[in-house]
């Protein structure tokens, strides 16, 4: 709805057409945009549309091309391909749209004189994929359209689905404050295409900015926000295409010639007619036309052609009429036609070389017919060529001098053919894999060592920091005191936590977990094939298994006596069992009400032990019965039998719970229940147990008496069971008993079971509530019987889900070990610890935490090899854009069998094979396991609120029965089938049905049958379901029901369309209402249907009527959670309010307890002996109380409803918390503790009504405090983002999507989804749209789940971290498999292809990286800075440009004085802090964001220039790093690369020939670069890293994010978000003028400061002042989580110390409100506002480069300089110590 009110106001703007373009840029201006991940994040599997002129705009902007002098057609068409192909690689799924309308658009320079170039490259590239790309790629489909507005458009975007448009926003690569005209009107065009996307609800990734950073395709997305999209209003096109008269290519065109050569002469031969004289020049193209198709491309790079400047414009006058009429020709519809008739290959895309034209006219000087030059074939090819233009042009064609162009070749620099050496290396444990590498190896030289760098590296006492040996014990750390008391009472304090979270944890039953205590035993269960013999062996008995012959045989009298004594007692317990239950039934029975009377029986049967519910299950089950059926009765009798089949239902239910009673199924209960089962006509479809044993009831079965109603169910029983009894359907899948767990396990339970048993690797996919949980525990016991020294290592992808498992670790097993540090679990995270996590047999932690565990040196001989199992939860997180790369890495590197858990996989069989084959690197035995479907089932409806709402209080209703929301106003049933509205993609594999589904969906497609399409008689459920249907009947049902409908959605003659009609029609109806009451604007009190905050309410009211609370609702936007708490909390409070003012009997309440109150005041204390009191009329010395006592007494009790009254409470008929299932003391523990941690006093009013919030943003308290009460069932809503998707324990009945977002993808879908309808506690989940447009809504259901994609692992960092693991463990055995497994994957990550070779040369020359870094000493030694950039290994490839500028001396210059300047070095030291770390390019730097945005701010926005000292110091490490991959890509084609480079990357059109015309004298072919790059004259010495990267040959892979440099000088200026926070502290300017989100910035800031402390301990190491192991280095933090530790710390110290008033404190993200400001001594203020600061800043700024200037400079730097040679690292320390001070500091004060 923001984008309809900009839209608004654009028109208003717009009425003044002098301003419309202005208006049009100030509208995009104010639209909101996200950079993520097109695939993992963002699309998945979605198709999305490429514009074409986008497209090609965004290629031909690459300065790489010689496109205006050169006329690189072939260049500029392999860099489209290249664009799209990476596209392809990395999963995106797209078609490509052309308009013609657009086509000025593809030019990169509004103002080039040669626009036919660019034009006639477009109608090349679109002719030539149209043709070629179908036999490669043939889902890629390329479209041609007169204009936006095209209503043929409109129908291909309602007949494709396509998600979202890829376009460019016309906006400048660099800041600038002035505009040309051409550019901005460019520009308005394209943001005016944009705003026709948006407006009908499509959201836009932006081609330019966009990045492809390993597998991941990074790009801004700017959001539509339209309520339910629509077509785009069809306007009458404008047709901008060239018509030329008709013409009959037949005719003209010979079938001799191809394509591209037919399309040369008709071009050619307009030229000539309207010029003869031109006949030198067009028989020089001539020729150059046919050479194009015998010369290789290898020997097309040909030399430099500088012409005079007259012959340059008769050049380029020439090429630029070549293209006007090739372009005309192309043009015409009838050409494509005739040349795809003809079957032909399209070979047009090489239809110009400019570089080839020029040379050909170059050779031409001075001869007579250059002809005799050429090989004969290409003589022979020419003269009928030549030949036929002559004919129709009458002019004689020979290529001679008379052309008259005149220049001179340009001979290029030499260029170096030979391979530079790298330096010598050698390591025992690498060189068995690098042994196959050919390289040539400089061994008499080393990295030179001048003067100055010696000098910075003598400031330590050794260089090498493995020289200090590791296996020693290390003394603790010394604590005074207070610090031992704290670290106690903090660890006291988790391990409370953990007890009190671990209680609200409920197993797959609903009941709280029991601790299993743990018992060491060799052979811990029995394995599978010892169960299968049990299974087989016959009984024998016991006196028949005698060893030898004669023995002395047992007494069997004994025993026997023995036998009876144990069953009498059992007989005895079992009539005491009967008793019992009859003194409550007869309490029962006297409830009148048959509703309450079950609900109390229900109660009872639940709370049974399982001892007692074995027995009295049957009568109990049998005597529920009863009520139900009077109920049912009630219906039949007022004729609404349709109203009461859910109670029918669930008498069917409890009948079949009977039949499946193991034990108490006696006759006389059989009897009754098959007289039920005749009384409602029910089938019988078993016989009568033949028990012999039967007993009387406890009480008399009755039914409802005969009379003039029937009690029959009218429908046929199957459609009865299918539309009314699918959720209480017979679940079994293969289940059968198993001792190993204390449930029945389905089949593929057990099979998990066995391959867990034979120590194998499992990947387990099932979707949620399937039953995966016990895998982790089942391992988990495992581990801990075997030993007391294994361990297992759970993996979870967030910090909430860590703490759960935990929690349910403690809740679940309990050990008690013989020697002391050992515990049964731990926790580990950067922010806080619980219990040792070397110590522990199960570890809970994160990926980045195992990691540094796993290369930790320290653990290599201990810790790590002791790791027995890893378990890999949401094993989807792999997909993640930042942390996917340590999944990826630790599977490479786990030292164990694993077991991967998800629910979320697209592509399982893809990641099951690429999973198998590292297991079996490692020598592991890897199974995937499968299964599809849900325990129990999701019903999903859609949600219209109602037009006008007011409450009057949460009324109470009867649920009995209630299943679903059907039958609610506003809620319509969304059939699955009715998504499927897309029939391009097909029926997604996991689109499940339910019962009804089925029905509804056979009845449909039977309605719409014909006799083409019939549908099949075995389909009718009369014949294909039993007569009692079990899930297991309906899930073979729905296969073959797919089937059908399968092949009918890809038939276009077929009724599916009607079946879709039939099945949408309700859902399109609701929509069509919504969307006519939020357009209705004359009736102010009308609820708009699309406003979250105003219908969220209404909402969740009608689920609380209807039974379907507790409810979490989605939304991924943070603020947006909390308006929609706020907007709940308010309108509760609002109506209880209006309702207190007028409700009598809250008058009359209120009068009563102020009576109370002035009595209790009057009334003296009473004496202690009243309490004594025992039962009777007895007072406390035994004499009886008299009359006025007793009226004393009984007025007491009557008063007694006020000692517990709270008039300012809210009122149960106002709030959704079940205050029975908490103890009002632990509830008030829990305000007082989140009071003191400083949650906001609206979020504990809101706790008081049952409603929370759940983000990433929240305080951590807050949130487990969530999720305890949510649980344990007194908070009923919870407005949550998607942190609750993940895995954590919070079963709910109903699961809400409130409002569309960009995150709301298939994958966040089916996460949210599943939490809805738990196993255990819910027969039937419920999911509701709720503000969601129906086509999105759609979306969601019929959406496939994104493939997984895998990175490139094999990191710099990594392989540096691999050395310091191998040489400071000393080549421990755990440190050699784990290189040994890495290095010997076949196919390192997923989705790469098998190019082990390859990986190998990257690594040998990642190692050539690190020892000219001086990181790595010949036999791998890890030298000088190691420590700090493997520290630092979050933040590659910042942290190697940090390394270069610490080796460099830079810092050392510049923290020289520190101690004289500080402020002035450490604002310095910021920026280029700023530079290296926390990295945000700005989309919009064109002149109205400068304008309207960056000069009105008092904040800087874009970050200033880097030092130039800096500067040079990193052009010289981006120079080094170019120059060793650059020989790393040289080598390997040398190597491994013999075929030429011809193949176009996505057509795979073969280009070029195989006869060398060496009379051309082309320049060497090169060997790294790929040969279409090299047409434009680029040789092998390239300008940057991306230039290498974008322009490597094919067949080698090298990826740019795995090579370690920084780019310093981009073309998008970087956000100075960091660098402005440092300077002001304040937080507001970053979200308006910075543009960071305001959920984002306390986690960007915490980053940072996470990265400050990581170089300050570090650098702290280094120098040797403080010792630290790697491992520890996991326990550093941001201070924002440092001050969230302590803050939980205070509060708790103070809220059990003196108490006082709690002050209020922030919660990090998107609550920020500035608290107050703490004092510090010496310190600058943080100012509030800095508006006229702008001349401080200045004066600052010009201090800083003083400063900079006076630096020292390593070329000039003295020996005898003391304070560099001693001084300078721990200057530099000191630098960062009061950095990262002052930063805290900062945030500190902003944060409270």
């Amino acid at each position: 709805m923001d984008v309809e009110r900009n839209a608004a106001a654009l028109s208003a703007a717009t009425a003044d057409s002098d301003d419309q373009d202005d208006a049009y840029l100030k509208w995009y201006l104010g639209l909101h945009s996200r950079v993520l991940d097109l695939v993992g994040d963002y699309a998945g599997n979605e198709r999305f549309l490429i514009e074409g002129d986008s497209l090609l705009r965004h290629c031909l902007e690459d300065s790489r091309i010689d496109f205006e002098d050169g006329f690189q057609l072939l260049h500029a068409a392999y860099e489209v391909e290249r664009f799209l192909e990476s596209l392809v690689r990395r999963l995106c799924n797209f078609h490509i749209a052309f308009f013609d309308a657009n086509e000025h658009l593809c030019v990169p320079l509004p103002d080039s004189p040669h626009q036919n170039f660019y034009l006639l490259a477009r109608a090349i590239i679109l002719r030539h994929l149209k043709s070629n790309l179908p036999e490669t790629h043939p889902n890629i489909e390329i479209h041609h359209f007169s204009s936006i507005y095209d209503p043929t458009f409109s129908e291909y975007l309602e007949s494709s689905g396509v998600y979202f448009v890829m376009c460019h926003d016309g906006a400048t690569q660099t800041q600038s404050e002035t505009e040309a005209p051409d550019n901005k009107s460019t520009k308005v065009a394209f943001r005016k295409m944009i705003r026709r996307f948006i407006l009908p609800g499509f959201s836009v990734a932006l081609i330019n900015g966009l990045e492809v950073r390993d597998t991941k395709v990074m790009a801004m997305i700017v959001e539509g926000r339209g309520g339910n999209r629509t077509s785009i209003s069809a306007i009458p096109p404008v047709d901008t295409r060239r018509l030329s008269p008709e013409r009959c290519y037949t005719e003209i065109c010979s079938s001799r010639f191809t394509e591209r050569l037919n399309l040369t002469l008709l071009a050619l031969e307009k030229l000539l007619i309207a010029e003869p004289k031109r006949a030198p020049l067009v028989s020089a193209f001539l020729l150059h036309a046919v050479l194009l198709g015998h010369i290789p491309l290898s020997h097309r790079r040909m030399r430099e052609i500088q012409l005079t400047e007259e012959s340059a414009l008769s050049y380029r006058k020439f090429l630029d009429d070549f293209a006007t009429a090739a372009l005309c020709e192309i043009s015409h519809s009838g050409w494509a036609q005739l040349f795809d008739e003809r079957g032909d290959q399209c070979d047009v895309v090489d239809l110009v070389d400019g570089r080839l034209f020029k040379v050909v006219l170059f050779a031409i000087q001075g001869q007579s017919d250059v002809r005799t030059l050429l090989p004969e074939q290409v003589v022979q090819e020419f003269i009928p060529l030549a030949a036929s233009l002559e004919k129709k042009c009458g002019v004689r064609l020979v290529p001679t001098r008379k052309c008259d162009l005149l220049g001179k070749a340009i001979v290029p620099a030499l260029e170096k053919s030979a391979i530079p050496p790298v330096l010598s290396f050698s390591h025992t444990v690498f060189d068995l894999h690098l042994a196959s590498i050919q390289i040539n190896v400089d061994v008499l030289n080393s990295p030179a060592l001048g003067d100055r760098s010696s000098r910075i590296f003598r400031e330590i006492s050794h260089w090498h920091n493995s020289k200090r040996p590791i296996d020693k014990i290390q003394a603790g750390r010394i604590y005074n005191d207070k610090a031992r008391q704290r670290l106690l009472r903090s660890q006291q304090r988790y391990m409370g936590e953990m007890l009190k979270y671990a209680a609200s944890l409920t197993n797959a039953s609903g009941k709280i977990l029991d601790p299993q205590t743990i018992t060491v035993r060799k052979d811990t269960k029995p394995s599978a094939s010892a169960i299968n013999a049990n299974a087989k062996k016959p009984d024998v008995p016991a006196d028949t298994k005698k060893g030898k012959q004669g023995a002395k045989k047992p007494v069997s009298g004994a025993r026997e006596l023995a036998q009876a004594s144990i069953n009498s007692k059992r007989d005895v317990y079992a009539e005491k069992t009967f008793s019992s239950w009859a003194n409550m039934r007869e309490i029962f029975d006297r409830i009148p009400d048959p509703e309450a009377r079950y609900q109390r029986t229900k109660t009872y049967f639940q709370d049974l032990p399982a001892d007692k519910l074995k027995i009295l299950k049957a009568e109990i089950t049998l005597y529920n019965l009863q009520p139900l059926l009077e109920i049912w009765a009630g219906f039949c009798k007022s004729n609404k039998k349709e109203d009461g089949y859910k109670i029918a239902a669930l008498i069917w239910d409890h009948i079949q719970g009977l039949w499946k009673s193991e034990h108490g199924l006696t006759k006389t209960v059989t009897t009754c229940v098959l007289g039920v089962c005749h009384l409602l006509g029910f089938p019988i479809d078993r016989e009568t147990p033949a028990t012999a044993v039967d007993r009387p009831l406890t009480f008399a079965f009755k039914t409802p008496p005969a009379s003039s109603y029937t009690l029959s169910v009218e429908l046929p029983p199957r459609e009865f069971q299918l539309l009314h009894c699918g959720p209480y359907m017979d679940r079994n899948m293969d289940s059968h008993p198993d001792p190993r767990v204390p449930f029945n396990p389905d089949g593929w339970q057990r099979e998990v079971l066995d391959e867990l048993d034979a120590n194998h690797s499992v990947f387990v996919v099932a979707p949620t509530s399937a039953g995966k949980t016990f895998i982790s525990f089942y391992a988990m016991e495992k581990v801990l019987r075997a030993d007391d020294d294994a361990v297992l290592v759970y993996v979870a992808p967030t910090k909430a889900l860590v703490n759960q498992i935990g929690a349910e670790i403690q809740a679940r097993f309990s050990k008690t070990y013989k020697h002391g540090g050992k515990s049964v679990w731990a926790i580990h995270t950067r922010d806080y610890r619980v219990n040792n996590p070397t110590g522990c047999q199960v570890l809970v932690t994160l990926p980045a935490i195992l990691q540094i565990m796993l290369l930790a040196p320290s653990n290599a001989r201990s810790w790590a090899p002791r790791v027995k199992r890893i378990i890999f939860d949401e094993i989807h997180s792999i997909g993640q854009a930042e942390d996917g790369v340590i999944w990826e890495q630790l599977l490479l590197l786990a030292p164990c069998p694993i077991i991967a858990l998800s629910a979320t996989v697209g592509n399982p069989e893809q990641f099951n094979d690429w999973l198998a084959s590292t297991q079996r690197s490692s020598k592991f035995i890897l199974t995937m396991i499968k299964h599809q479907h849900r325990y129990s089932d999701l019903r999903k409806f859609l949600y219209n609120p109602p037009k006008r709402f007011a409450l009057a209080g949460l009324g109470k209703r009867s649920t009995l029965g209630a299943i679903g929301l059907d039958g609610i106003s506003g809620f319509q049933f969304f059939h699955p089938v009715a998504s499927l509205v897309n029939k391009s993609r097909g029926i997604p594999a996991d689109l499940s049905l339910e019962p009804r589904d089925c029905l509804i969906l056979w009845k449909t497609m039977a309605r719409h049958q014909t006799t083409d399409y019939p549908l099949p008689k075995s389909l009718d459920p009369k014949t294909s379901c039993p007569p009692t249907i079990a899930k297991a009947d309906v899930i073979a049902w729905e296969r073959e029901l797919k089937k059908i409908l399968s092949a009918w959605m890809s038939d276009p003659n077929s009724p599916f369309d009607k079946v879709l009609h039939d099945l949408l029609n309700p859902l399109e109806k609701l929509t069509q209402e919504a969307l006519a009451t939020s357009a209705d604007t004359n009736s102010t009190d009308l609820i708009d249907p699309y406003d979250l905050c105003a219908t969220a309410l209404p909402l969740v009211t009608d689920l609380h009527e209807r039974g379907a609370l507790p409810a979490i609702l989605f939304n991924y936007d943070r603020s947006s959670c909390e308006h929609i708490a706020r907007s709940i909390l308010q309108g509760l409070e609002s109506a209880e309010h209006s309702w207190k003012e007028t409700s009598p009997r809250w008058k009359s309440l209120i009068e009563g307890y102020e009576k109370w109150k002035a009595a209790k005041k009057k009334e003296p204390t009473r004496t202690a002996a009243k309490s004594k009191r025992k039962g009777g009329k007895d007072d406390a010395d035994g004499e009886r109380l008299s009359k006025t006592d007793m009226e004393r007494e009984s007025g007491d009790r009557e008063g007694s409803q006020y000692e517990t009254f709270d008039p300012d409470a809210p009122c149960e008929e106002f709030s959704f918390a079940d205050k029975q299932k908490v103890e009002v003391v632990e509830i008030e523990g829990y305000f007082n503790k989140l009071a003191w941690h400083g949650v906001p006093e609206w979020l504990l009013t809101a706790l008081t009504r049952g409603i929370g919030v759940h983000h990433a943003g929240m305080n951590r308290k807050y949130r487990q405090t969530i999720e305890i009460l949510f649980r344990k069932g007194y908070l009923k809503v919870v407005i949550a983002t998607g942190t609750l998707a993940l895995g954590i324990n919070m079963p709910c009945k109903t699961v809400v999507f409130s409002g569309d977002s960009v995150f709301l993808t298939a994958l966040n879908f089916r996460q949210g989804a599943g939490r809805a309808g738990r196993r255990g506690f819910d027969i039937l989940g419920n999911v509701v749209f709720h503000g969601i447009p129906l086509d999105k809504a759609c979306r969601l259901l019929s959406s496939r789940l994104p493939d997984l994609n895998g990175h490139f692992p094999m990191t710099t960092t990594l392989v540096l971290r691999l050395f310091a693991l191998l040489h400071e463990s000393k080549e421990s055995e755990y440190a050699r498999r784990a290189v040994n497994a890495l290095l010997s994957q076949p196919r390192l990550y997923l989705g790469g292809e098998s190019f082990k070779d390859q990986v190998l040369h990257h690594v040998r020359f990642s190692i050539e990286y690190l020892r000219r870094q001086r990181l790595l000493g010949p036999r791998g030694e890890p030298i000088n800075f190691t420590s700090c950039v493997t520290h630092l290994f979050f933040t590659e490839n910042s942290s190697f440009a940090f390394h270069a500028l610490l080796k460099a001396g830079y810092f050392h210059g510049l923290c020289a004085g520190i101690h004289e300047k500080p402020q002035v070095v450490l604002r310095q030291l910021m920026l280029v802090m700023s530079h290296l770390f926390g990295r945000r390019p700005c989309r919009q730097s064109d002149s109205e964001f400068v304008e309207e945005i960056v000069k009105r701010s008092s904040s800087i926005v874009f970050l200033p220039e880097l030092p130039k000292k800096a500067v040079k110091v990193l052009r010289q490490h981006n120079k080094e790093t170019l120059e060793t991959f650059t020989t790393y890509v040289k080598t390997f084609a040398k190597q491994y690369i013999k075929d030429d480079d011809r193949t176009l990357p996505l057509t795979g059109l073969q280009l070029g020939g195989v006869t060398p015309v060496d009379a051309l004298n082309p320049l060497p072919a090169t060997m790294a670069r790929s040969h279409f790059v090299a047409l434009s004259g680029h040789s092998d010495t390239f300008t940057s890293i991306t230039d290498l990267c974008h322009s490597t040959r094919s067949g080698i892979f090298l990826e740019k994010a795995v090579i370690p440099q920084l780019d310093i000088q981009q073309n998008v200026p970087l956000n100075a978000y960091l660098y402005d926070y440092f300077m002001h502290g304040a937080v507001e300017p970053l979200e308006i003028a910075n543009r960071i989100r305001k959920g984002d910035i306390w986690f960007l800031l915490n980053d940072f400061s996470l990265v400050l402390a990581t170089i300050v301990t570090s650098l702290t190491n280094f120098l040797k002042l403080d010792q630290m192991e790697d491992s520890d280095m996991a326990n550093l933090a941001g201070q924002g989580d440092v001050m969230e530790e302590d803050a939980e710390v205070k509060a708790e110290e103070a809220s059990e110390g003196p108490s006082g008033k709690p002050s209020p404190q922030l919660i990090k993200g998107d609550t920020l409100e500035p608290g107050p400001k703490p004092q510090k001594k010496k310190k600058q203020a943080v100012p509030d506002t800095w508006e006229g600061e702008e001349d401080i800043i200045a004066n600052e700024e010009e201090a800083m480069a003083a400063a900079d200037d006076e630096s020292w400079d390593g070329d000039d730097a003295d020996e005898s300089d003391a304070s560099a040679t001693e001084d300078g690292l721990l200057n530099v320390l000191h630098a960062f110590k009061m950095l990262k001070e002052e930063f805290d500091e900062k945030f500190k004060a902003m944060w409270a």
